[in-house]
């Protein structure tokens, strides 16, 4: 305000003065500014960038040209965090651009960067290894794009990142425990080709929001520990990952959860009564699971509960509180007198088949042996 305010005041003196302007030489048009060493090695990466860049429908990179990268469509400079004298580049944000391309090594130059998003493009390969380097960042977001390789353990080792978006690419093989007990807030990795099991380690995440769907090479079983996220866990979306598994009791801890999504997988048992303890629950889908017996009534009866889908199951029975709920939808159980449930041969055809024991850890576990039936001794005569 104050430069502009200096500007306006001395624009009033020269048309006011106009003798006295044209009597004094004109002043040297000042220097433009110089890039201290951060902003030449953001132009170094970011120049590597458009190179690598093979195609561009919008042209967002056209003026990614010049020394000036602050300028370059995208590109965001702030204060250096360690140097209040010093610019530096502090986000790129690319999203929905359509870029193909790969991602070269030189964004490990972006040492200061806070922010990096790219969703919605066509990039391909493998994450740079040297974006380890970005001690800063904060949140990077790469989904919906082409990108492959193994699970990106750099993002492992950036001590600061809370957002992780990698969904929606050609990721494969092991996701390595660490990064649920690295301390992140938000963790999408769904619709990728992971293989790997859901262990304990799963339990010890702080994350608020994790979505793992999509992923029907996950496997593994709800962990009893799962409980223990309840301090920090608000959504929790596994649909379509390829558990097998019933849900432990243990859920009803989740009391600051909001959603749950467990539609899509091989989860049978009956619906924990606990889960009526969730008093922050707002959407819960269950659907197409072997999940029986009856709905608890507790369930219905939570307070903020808007949508709760079970359909596709072989429940038989359900209060008619949970008809109370603004959205529900119970269609193919074998819950009488609804309508769209499944044929009656199924139904008992499911009832005769042997009952599902599950662990302590959630998995299924194979049923107890009968007590041991003794022959009463042979009469002594």
């Amino acid at each position: 305000m104050m430069r502009s305010t200096a500007a306006v005041f001395l624009a009033m003196v020269v048309v006011a003065t106009p003798l006295l302007a044209s009597s004094q030489p004109m002043p040297a048009p000042p220097a433009p500014p110089t890039n201290n060493s951060r902003l030449e090695k953001a132009y170094v990466a970011l120049q590597a960038l458009k190179r690598a860049i093979t195609d561009d429908p919008k042209n967002l990179t056209h003026n990614w040209c010049g020394p000036d990268v602050c300028s370059y469509y995208g590109v965001y400079c702030a204060t250096a965090p360690d140097d209040p004298c010093a610019r530096t580049v502090a986000s790129v944000d690319l999203n929905h651009g359509d870029l193909a391309g790969t991602l070269p090594e030189e964004l490990g130059l972006l040492t200061d960067l806070a922010v990096f998003h790219l969703n919605s493009n066509r990039f391909c390969g493998t994450l740079p290894d040297s974006l380890r380097s970005l001690h800063l960042l904060h949140e990077i977001d790469v989904s919906n794009n082409q990108l492959s390789g193994s699970f990106p353990s750099q993002l492992l080792c950036l001590p600061n990142v809370q957002y992780v978006d990698i969904r929606f690419n050609n990721f494969c093989g092991e996701v390595p425990s660490a990064v649920f007990e690295k301390k992140i807030d938000a963790l999408f990795i769904n619709n990728n080709h992971f293989e790997f099991t859901l262990s304990e380690s799963f339990s010890k995440s702080t994350a608020s929001v994790i979505v793992l769907a999509n992923l029907p090479r996950l496997g593994g079983c709800l962990p009893s520990s799962i409980g223990d996220m309840a301090r920090t866990l608000n959504e929790l979306i596994l649909l379509n990952s390829g558990i097998s598994s019933c849900i432990p009791p243990e859920i009803g801890k989740l009391d600051k959860l909001t959603v749950l999504d467990l539609s899509f997988n091989n989860i049978t048992g009956t619906l924990p009564d606990s889960i009526g303890n969730m008093k922050a629950l707002e959407q819960l889908n269950i659907a197409h699971n072997r999940l029986s017996g009856e709905i608890p009534e507790s369930i219905c009866a939570l307070p903020h509960l808007k949508n709760f889908t079970y359909s596709n199951n072989f429940f038989c029975g359900e209060p008619h509180r949970c008809l109370e709920v603004p959205h529900i939808d119970d269609r193919q159980n074998c819950i009488a007198g609804r309508p769209d449930q499944r044929p009656g041969e199924q139904c008992i055809e499911f009832l005769h088949q042997p009952p599902v024991h599950c662990d302590a850890h959630g998995c299924f576990a194979p049923p107890s042996p009968p007590p041991p039936v003794y022959a009463p001794p042979p009469p002594v005569y």
